[in-house]
């Protein structure tokens, strides 16, 4: 389980993402009855490094800090910057002693130069998935998704899809009701898919009226009932193929992947606070039976729901 992280910068790094790994890591929630990480930020030499703002960023530890770490972070970099070789020494020791490795944007740049991103599936910004492919052709790039997943390694897209990927984090350790503190304390969405997409079109429509917000917030409400394209469709008074469209563009996936990530989440905060059997919370979220709740439970979170129920229901 992640108690000690390690966050590895040097020159020209971008400040924001280095902000994503420190308020997901650093900031002290155990007023909210979360553990607290042993964080820090490293560089090759422990000096400050000049960001990509032009100010510079004290750092207190050099890299012999990242042996200690459970979780290493990458974040934005230049992409035309040489990675110093102790940096990819640090990468790979990490590594080999089974500790998970997140980049953040184009941090997935100094994971193609170390050499990890062979043979792996990987993401970074959309601008630069084509680069990123180009350069490591080892690699298996994935456009367009907010991260992905492959082993012990973890890379997202660029800005926001650093925070699903540390939340995506936080509810593989700790439960999806960390995972939920954690996001209100940032204020932002408690989850998005890693498949999900990075551009979504028309995110804010200049007619309140046309958009899905009133059927989405339905659908939550009712997920314990049939949800078909056919009858949602009906209901936002659109053709089948309009709506698919039209839901795509607002929320960057399909109505099918979109309500069962939401029955998903519905699944765990049911397993983590109530002593419901795990049939009777399948036909609650809409999965019908237990047969198929531990398909896409299984599937996507790599656990059980009896599993995840053992882990994370003592925590709650």
């Amino acid at each position: 389980m992640i108690s000690n992280v390690a966050v590895i910068v040097f020159h020209e790094v971008s400040p924001f993402e280095l902000g994503v790994a420190c308020e997901a890591w650093a900031i002290d929630r155990s007023g909210d009855g979360l553990p607290v990480m042993d964080f820090a930020v490293c560089s090759p030499d422990g000096r400050p490094v000049r960001t990509i703002a032009g100010f510079d960023v004290a750092v207190q530890h050099g890299l012999d800090r990242v042996a200690e770490a459970d979780l290493v972070v990458l974040p934005a970099i230049s992409r035309n910057r040489d990675v110093p070789a102790e940096v990819v020494r640090a990468l790979h020791a990490a590594h080999d002693r089974g500790a998970r490795i997140l980049s953040i944007c184009s941090g997935a740049f100094v994971l193609g130069a170390a050499g990890l991103l062979d043979g792996r599936r990987c993401t970074t910004h959309w601008m630069h998935t084509a680069e990123l492919a180009e350069r490591f052709p080892a690699a298996q790039v994935v456009p367009e998704v907010l991260y992905v997943e492959d082993g012990t390694i973890l890379t997202s897209a660029g800005t926001a899809a650093g925070l699903d990927a540390c939340l995506h984090l936080w509810r593989q350790e700790f439960g999806s009701a960390a995972a939920n503190t954690v996001a209100r304390r940032m204020v932002v969405p408690p989850q998005r898919q890693g498949g999900q997409a990075q551009f979504i079109k028309d995110p804010v429509p200049e007619q309140r009226a046309e958009t899905l917000d009133p059927l989405l917030t339905w659908i939550v409400g009712h997920l314990d009932e049939p949800l078909d394209v056919d009858a949602l469709a009906r209901r936002a008074a659109m053709s089948p193929r309009t709506f698919a469209r039209r839901f795509r563009d607002e929320t960057g996936t399909t109505p099918h992947a979109w309500i069962t990530a939401r029955r998903l989440h519905r699944a765990e905060q049911l397993l983590e606070e109530t002593d419901l059997p795990v049939e009777r919370i399948a036909a609650d979220v809409g999965f019908g039976n237990a047969a198929t709740l531990r398909h896409h439970f299984t599937r996507i979170r790599r656990l059980s729901p009896q599993q995840y129920r053992r882990r994370f229901a003592a925590a709650v």
